[in-house]
């Protein structure tokens, strides 16, 4: 007699917060969400719409779960499904942040409904998850109606279904607003109004929020903010709302990048946190074992590791305590000694070159490993989503492969080898436009300042 196949594992339902635009209180009301629902005792798991690198650690915090990016166009939409359907197996609730308005994508992209762009929107649409709105209506009245009516008309086929009035004035301001939404779109679900607080607001630096492990006193703050949000929004609509992961192709296990070695040394710390959680449990599915390590504890990466990653965060805030170290720049040039596959993403990068000038123009020797110097005196905003082509042979592929990439940092490159035969990438823009050659490989080491994200779903 057949033993009875084990029932698959419930997938949890999900929902996507978003906004008209950028600064609508998004991430506070989100991590307030996710830490209300988690008192509750619901297993809620966080997702961040995007190339985010420091929301999503708020997100885990928050909800004692880690949190996954979902990219609809840094990602082929089996390896999104794939990754939700991870994200989801075991908990009881999905809540998505959306990023900057709900149609804003990729700039210089077409805005046709079958786009895959990173907006918000079209992670709505592939996933099949309702959108409830959170709208910042500080100098607003009724004619908050006429706005949420035109994202609500906007697009059919993206599904807004409730909203969540943000910085209200008074419980007159809220009935008054709730009464002309009702009238102009019975449908929807008016789940409650927040009223404004100045002290629940998040510090900034240049690159976004301050990071979840450098604030003073996290969790006073996500306990506040779950406070105020459990007395004025109804929770149990919004639960209501979430909606089942839409069918589709799905990866049975989502590896979104190749692991670079069978023993990686990650470094991570305050100057070293940009790494997406997806990517290093995809190489731990590979079978690979990640060890980590401290640079600005002047820690040399474990050496019987046969690779190293240095992924993006803040090296040029502590440059001049990563160029003082005795123990981590000779473990690095003493690993590329041996021939380790050394990889630098971003600050990463920085570190594996000659130099790097401070805010304060200091220059603090690094590595010296690829012929490169960098500066954070002179900043730039360098943004936007990128395809890159591998160059040369070596992690993360074979010469020709395409990948999916990010760019954001205030650096500038104000001295380099000029050698094509040695450079890592060539990238196009979002829209296809040719950016040149980027990054350099010597020997076993080679960096970028791309932030890799996924093989790309399309030709590069």
């Amino acid at each position: 007699m057949t033993a009875p196949c084990a029932a698959p594992p419930p997938i949890a339902p999900g929902l996507i917060l978003s906004a008209p635009a950028s600064g609508s209180g998004k991430t506070v009301v989100t991590l307030a969400l996710l830490r209300a629902l988690r008192q509750r005792g619901v297993a809620v798991a966080g997702i961040k719409t995007g190339p985010d690198y420091i929301d999503p650690a708020f997100h885990a915090a928050a909800s004692g779960r880690p949190c996954v990016n979902l990219d609809s166009w840094a990602m082929a939409p089996a390896l999104l499904r794939g990754l939700a359907r991870a994200q989801g197996t075991g908990a009881d609730l999905l809540l998505a942040e959306g990023v900057m308005g709900l149609f804003d994508g990729a700039l210089g992209l077409p805005t046709g409904r079958d786009t895959a762009d990173g907006s918000t929107a079209a992670l709505a649409r592939l996933l099949g998850w309702p959108v409830v709105l959170i709208v910042d209506v500080k100098g607003m009245a009724t004619s908050v109606a006429a706005l949420i009516a035109g994202f609500v008309r906007h697009r059919p086929d993206v599904a807004v279904r409730g909203v969540i009035l943000n910085r209200v004035g008074s419980a007159r301001h809220v009935a008054a607003m709730t009464a002309a939404i009702a009238s102009e779109l019975p449908e929807l679900w008016v789940l409650g109004g927040l009223p404004r607080q100045g002290d629940l607001a998040l510090p900034e630096r240049h690159l976004g929020l301050v990071q979840a492990r450098e604030h003073p006193d996290l969790e006073r703050f996500l306990d506040a903010s779950a406070r105020l949000l459990s007395e004025h929004i109804d929770l149990d609509r919004l639960i209501a709302l979430a909606q089942p992961l839409k069918n589709g192709p799905t990866d049975a296990a989502p590896r979104p990048l190749p692991p670079p070695g069978q023993r990686i040394a990650l470094a991570r710390d305050d100057a070293f946190a940009f790494t997406y959680p997806a990517v290093l449990e995809g190489w731990r599915t590979a079978g690979a074992e990640i060890t980590f390590f401290s640079p600005l504890a002047d820690e040399a990466p474990d050496a019987a590791a046969d690779a190293i990653h240095l992924p993006g965060g803040y090296p040029e805030l502590h440059a001049g305590r990563l160029a003082a170290g005795r123990t981590f720049l000779p473990g690095l040039r003493a690993a590329a000694g041996r021939g380790v596959a050394i990889f630098g993403e971003c600050g990463g990068y920085m570190v594996l070159g000659r130099g790097l000038i401070a805010a304060d123009g200091t220059l603090h020797a690094m590595a010296g490993l690829l012929p490169v110097d960098t500066s954070f005196a002179a900043r730039r905003r360098h943004l936007g989503y990128r395809r890159a082509r591998q160059l040369s042979a070596g992690w993360p592929g074979a010469v020709g492969e395409g990948f999916s990439a990010h760019e954001f940092h205030y650096a500038s490159i104000i001295a380099e080898e000029e050698d094509e035969a040695g450079r890592l990438f060539a990238v196009t823009d979002a829209g296809g436009t040719a950016l040149g050659s980027v990054g350099h490989r010597r020997g076993s080491v080679a960096g970028s300042f791309l932030h890799l994200i996924s093989a790309a779903p399309g030709p590069a």
